[in-house]
């Protein structure tokens, strides 16, 4: 229990202080911040390695640190894709967590 309320404070800091409002809108690859550049594919892995590596900080799993840095890829493209909204985009982070503490309190990954 104590893992997974580590982790969502974290999420809480690593989705709204450390991300903010330029780093939102680069990872977007539906955005054009900087012309005749792609820069959605850097800003994306940077947001979500931030995240990686928090929940591989806490956790002490570079297992649990790679799951996230897919998961939440996956979840922000979708989001900025328009096919889930902030809401479901959310629910989706803390869903992972509650994932990775089971998995880490089973002790089913290194």
């Amino acid at each position: 229990m104590v893992a997974f309320l580590a982790m969502l404070i974290a999420h809480a800091v690593c989705d709204y202080p450390l991300q903010g409002d330029w780093l939102s809108k680069a990872k977007n690859h539906n955005l054009s911040l900087v012309p005749g550049e792609v820069i959605w594919p850097h800003a994306l892995a940077a947001h979500a390695g931030i995240h990686a590596g928090a929940v591989w900080f806490l956790t002490g799993s570079i297992v649990l640190g790679a799951l996230e840095f897919v998961a939440h890829c996956l979840i922000d493209w979708a989001k900025c894709d328009g096919r889930l909204s902030y809401n479901q985009d959310q629910a989706l982070h803390v869903l992972c967590k509650v994932v990775w503490a089971v998995l880490l309190a089973k002790g089913l990954v290194p």
